[in-house]
């Protein structure tokens, strides 16, 4: 094999500005790729992250007529046990009430929470922006629309109306922004101890909030949870709650294969009709090497070498043209506040697959004129020369 690699060898560096062509050629094609695959990738990863990336991504809540769930502390030692890829359990008190303020009420979702726990999942101590989270019972966080909204202070005390038909202060030791409108409007936050007292819960809970290591695999991780903890409580799993966001990530990812298809089958054509042309060009050079008894497997192989090298070169070149694009994207393609518009996401798996792809594109490209070459005759070809 080494004479037919050295004959390619030759046969490119004759030919550099073709060469220079062709490996371009597929540089772009694997730039291409990597840029609108990497491209695709970073914009599911960061919309995933601000859906679902800081909420739960696996809620249990009761069956029960009351909703409330008893014992949850060994319900949590299951879910621990259950399966390795659940991690940042929650216990959460709900409840809905209502805000009396100047003859107006205001519809609100009293929260009861483990401040550390439900940290993990809300990263909620980060979001606060200003005070701090409540310490002592009957106190709580608001978030920034429901403050606007109702013109409130640190310190203020607010009415609460429970379901049923209580009312309770509870003091306002600081507000919370988790850039959700419709959170911010109506989530006040507070212990869990505060919660059960003002709802006589005792102590129950009405859900189980957690997360996963691989959030598309929540529903099966859901499927297999709900075999394990008992018929009392309901397992429900973001993907069953938000079939919106699925079909259009899944769209995206056809979009992305589809465009990749057909930059690889444009590429592979070119380097096909390129070498194809060489064959011609070449014709004379191979008829005398199989003059001087080169084999017609050997004459084929100098094309699949030459197949072979073009695409570890524009591979090469095109991964390096497609980082760099992605980066000078999220350099310069930037949101109001100077955030990158999609974050620079680089899947390594991703692009040692698109390399592999186009490296074995150009060596199937240059089959076609390896069987051209193989069938040359050397005395039709000198003679014709």
């Amino acid at each position: 094999m080494k004479l037919p690699f050295k004959i390619a060898v030759r046969f490119l560096k004759s030919t550099k500005s073709q060469t220079v062509l062709i490996v371009l050629g597929i540089a772009v094609g694997v730039s291409v790729q990597i840029f609108i695959g990497s491209l695709i990738q970073g914009l599911q990863k960061s919309l995933i992250n601000k859906t679902i990336g800081s909420s739960s991504q696996i809620t249990i809540t009761s069956k029960l007529p009351d909703n409330l769930i008893g014992n949850y502390k060994s319900v949590i030692d299951k879910v621990e046990k259950a399966d390795s890829r659940i991690k940042n359990i929650s216990p959460v008190l709900d409840n809905p009430a209502l805000i009396k303020l100047e003859n107006k009420t205001y519809s609100v979702l009293i929260r009861g929470v483990k401040i550390d726990d439900f940290d993990k999942i809300y990263n909620l101590k980060n979001n606060i922006y200003e005070g701090k989270f409540p310490a002592n019972k009957f106190e709580t966080l608001v978030g920034r629309d429901l403050k606007a909204e109702l013109g409130l202070n640190l310190n203020d005390n607010i009415e609460i109306i429970t379901n049923s038909g209580q009312v309770k202060k509870l003091k306002i030791t600081g507000f919370y922004d988790l850039k959700v409108a419709s959170i911010n409007k109506s989530w006040l936050i507070t212990n869990i101890k505060s919660a059960a007292d003002m709802f006589s819960s005792g102590d129950k809970i009405t859900g189980i909030e957690m997360q996963v290591s691989d959030v598309f695999k929540a529903d099966e991780i859901a499927d297999s949870l709900s075999k394990k903890i008992g018929k009392t409580v309901k397992v429900d799993n973001w993907k069953a709650q938000n079939a919106s966001l699925l079909s259009g990530l899944s769209g995206q990812s056809a979009s992305s294969i589809m465009i990749q298809v057909f930059v690889m089958i444009s590429v592979v054509l070119g380097i096909a009709s390129v070498l194809v042309v060489t064959v011609v060009q070449k014709s004379k050079q191979i008829g005398i090497l199989k003059a001087m008894g080169i084999k017609d497997r050997q004459a084929s192989f100098i094309f699949l070498f030459e197949g072979l090298l073009l695409g570890i070169m524009g591979a090469i070149i095109g991964v390096l043209i497609g980082i760099g694009l992605g980066y000078m994207f999220s350099k310069f393609v930037l949101n109001p506040d100077g955030t990158p518009l999609v974050e620079l996401y680089i899947d390594y798996k991703f692009i040692i697959l698109s390399s592999i792809v186009a490296v074995l594109s150009a060596v199937v490209a240059s089959l076609i004129p390896a069987k051209g070459s193989s069938k040359l005759n050397p005395i039709e070809v000198i003679r014709n020369a």
